[in-house]
């Protein structure tokens, strides 16, 4: 194995915090990985690995040299991506995770005309509408929505989209429409209950704001059984209008309360902290950034 492989091998190894996830990910056999890891050590004359019944842990020559071969395999991408030419193209796997409906709605519509520019690429798009650890799962890049709990990520914000109060016209005809946020108490509210979700929520207008708490039976974590509950007509939501494009356009759900306004739902490009973003990343994200420029519903 060459010395850039061996020091990818032994990245993914402290990323990863053992043998098998680094394997794993390398699509290679574990022993393959432990051996590689020995004679790297025994090339270098230091122990880089402590290994105990916890995992495996840098030795202080260990972390160094982690943050230097890093640095080298990123460089390397780099150079290999800028001796080619912007004409060749990006190659590669490019691993992206995002929520699921999102994806449905937004990106695998228009992936193929990004794969079309970019022949020789390939794409893992993972789907889960929980947050995934980067480094674990060998993502080159998330995109998630919402406010970001963790400072310290490496995100860019690529795109905005207004929260409304929505339900299919069915449902406010046997209801009745709300003229005020206080009337939503009245209402079944179907609740997201992961990021960006909830129950409370903060309208205003006129620089007067009125917090509202919905009430409803069904909470869900995924945003496809926000719309399965609401397209059947069961109940209302407070959603983002990216969740509802197709069904907003055609008519098929409508949003009501429009002279008072909620938090506006952000859309983030996330990349694994400690790592510059490679091309292939650059490139989609500057890609899906164009892509939301064009209102969400027509």
């Amino acid at each position: 194995m060459d010395r850039l492989a061996a020091m990818e091998t032994y990245v993914y190894v402290v990323e990863t915090g053992s043998f098998s996830a680094a394997a794993r990910r390398l699509d290679v056999g574990q022993p393959a990985v432990s051996k590689t890891i020995a004679q790297l050590e025994e090339r270098l004359g230091v122990r880089l690995l402590i290994r105990s019944t916890r995992g495996l842990t840098p030795t202080e020559a260990g972390t160094l040299f982690f943050e230097h071969a890093l640095k080298v395999i990123e460089g390397a991408n780099e150079a290999e991506f800028a001796a080619r030419g912007s004409a060749a193209g990006l190659s590669g796997t490019l691993r992206i995770s995002a929520a699921t409906t999102f994806a449905r709605l937004h990106i695998l519509p228009h992936l193929g005309e990004f794969l079309t520019l970019h022949p020789l690429l390939d794409v893992d798009l993972r789907l889960d509408d929980r947050s995934m650890n980067l480094i674990e799962e060998g993502i080159d890049v998330a995109l998630r929505m919402g406010d970001l709990s963790d400072s310290n990520l490496t995100a860019r914000k690529i795109a905005q989209c207004q929260r409304r109060v929505m339900a299919t016209p069915a449902y406010f005809e046997h209801h009745g429409l709300p003229t005020s946020p206080a009337d939503l108490v009245n209402h079944e509210a179907v609740v997201y209950a992961l990021g960006g979700g909830g129950t409370a929520w903060t309208f205003k207008k006129d620089g007067a704001e009125q917090p509202v708490i919905l009430s409803g039976r069904i909470r869900v974590s995924a945003a496809e059984g926000v719309r399965t509950a609401v397209l059947s007509g069961y109940s209302l939501t407070v959603s983002s209008e990216w969740m509802f494009s197709p069904e907003l356009s055609r008519g098929e759900v409508v949003p009501v309360l429009a002279d008072w306004t909620l938090p506006e739902l952000d859309l983030w490009a996330i990349f694994p902290t400690g790592r510059m973003a490679s091309a292939k990343a650059r490139a989609f994200v500057d890609y899906v950034e164009q892509l939301m420029e064009k209102p969400p519903h027509p």
